[in-house]
């Protein structure tokens, strides 16, 4: 076995094989609102972002989402207190004041009844979302941005460019964040309240600005937008292939998404559609001159992590096919059921937690339990 198929072999797995996964992951949580289910791959997603993060400061932002997902659920079930109708159950908590609407707002309430039904609503589709950006929040704290960008094609680097930064926006809002709160304690300064709140943004917000000019800086010598002379045959043949692989895949997204159509006839053109966008990527990608130092390798690891989240969102389908009334449950008061088969595809996600390797830095050290002490120059010598 090759040191980079052994899980055990220290390095930084490849960031297309943690964003698969989670995008995995993201795909099995849109295809459920059971809340235990839910609860579970953002258990998963949590244990796998604990056992094989780094210690840059980027790969703590999985808390950060955390927190955005519970603002999510908030926002969603006060929504739906206030602006529901009055039909979604018998079980009243609360009987707000009801503002009357105009007859262009049929549907809608303003106060009035609040039912037990309507907040469990309310909260499962609000933790779906919450559990779809939780599982991108785990992409971001385990794939580096900077090394994701390395693998984009050449035809989509300006584009891949774009992504990057947008990407890379909320971690390094929330390093930046903690690195100034933490001046500011060491200060004597607790930053609670608005005067906190204000003493804060501010110097992130000098950061964040700092970071535009020196990108900016670093892309311009890097020679970001340049490109290399192309015959136009080339640009035209070029046009054409990524053209018609977007509609190939286009009509054939329709052909399988439409029962009346039949899956035979978009498979082929869902297929002849992506190799001709394909072939349009690598031919556009000749126009911009790219060298790569020490690729990052896919190994075996790479397939078990990018594999798991296939899977997870395979067994999610069949799990929404096979049992709606669970995947989709009537909200009664009580807890929803949970199939076995959800059950492995918990087991599935997890795969990462074990077959990923250890990243460099998270290594045991020369001062940690159980390994051996290193002793100081002077004692080295005698």
């Amino acid at each position: 076995m090759r040191p980079v198929d052994s899980p055990t072999y220290a390095r930084s797995l490849h960031p297309g094989a943690w964003w698969l996964w989670a995008l995995g992951l993201a795909a099995a949580a849109s295809r459920t609102v059971n809340p235990v289910l839910l609860a579970l791959l953002v258990a998963v997603a949590g244990y796998v972002v604990m056992a094989r993060r780094s210690r840059a400061p980027w790969a703590y932002a999985y808390g950060a989402f955390l927190r955005l997902g519970l603002v999510i659920i908030a926002v969603r079930i006060v929504l739906q207190a206030l602006l529901s109708s009055q039909s979604q159950g018998i079980h009243v908590i609360v009987d707000l004041p009801e503002i009357p609407l105009p007859a262009w707002a049929a549907g809608l309430k303003l106060g009035g009844l609040v039912t037990w039904e309507a907040v469990l609503i309310a909260f499962s589709q609000g933790l779906q979302l919450a559990t779809i950006i939780c599982c991108i929040g785990a992409a971001n704290a385990l794939a580096s941005a900077g090394r994701l960008l390395r693998t984009v094609p050449g035809a989509l680097y300006e584009v891949g460019v774009a992504a990057v930064v947008s990407l890379t926006f909320a971690p390094q809002l929330v390093a930046d964040a903690a690195r100034v709160r933490a001046a500011q304690r060491l200060r004597g300064y607790d930053g609670r309240g608005v005067g906190g709140l204000r003493r804060t943004a501010m110097p992130v917000l000098e950061g964040a600005l700092g970071r535009s000019v020196e990108l900016a800086a670093a892309m311009d010598s890097h020679g970001y937008g340049r490109s290399s002379p192309v015959p136009g045959t080339t640009r035209r043949l070029t046009s054409a292939l990524v053209l018609g692989g977007v509609l190939g895949v286009g009509i054939g997204l329709y052909g399988l998404l439409d029962a009346g159509v039949g899956g035979l006839f978009g498979l082929p053109i869902l297929g002849l559609g992506v190799v001709l966008a394909a072939a349009g990527l690598v031919a556009g990608g000749r126009r911009t001159n790219r060298t790569r130092y020490r690729p990052d390798p896919w190994a075996l690891p790479e397939w078990l992590v990018a594999g798991s989240g296939v899977a997870c969102a395979a067994v999610m389908f069949v799990v929404a096919a096979r049992y709606p009334a669970a995947a989709y449950p009537a909200y009664p008061l009580a807890v929803p059921s949970v199939p076995p088969l959800a059950l492995v595809c918990m087991l599935v996600g997890l795969v990462p937690a074990f077959a990923a390797p250890p990243p460099p830095d998270r290594l045991p050290t020369a001062t940690s339990p159980g390994s051996k002490r290193k002793g100081t120059h002077a004692e080295e010598i005698w």
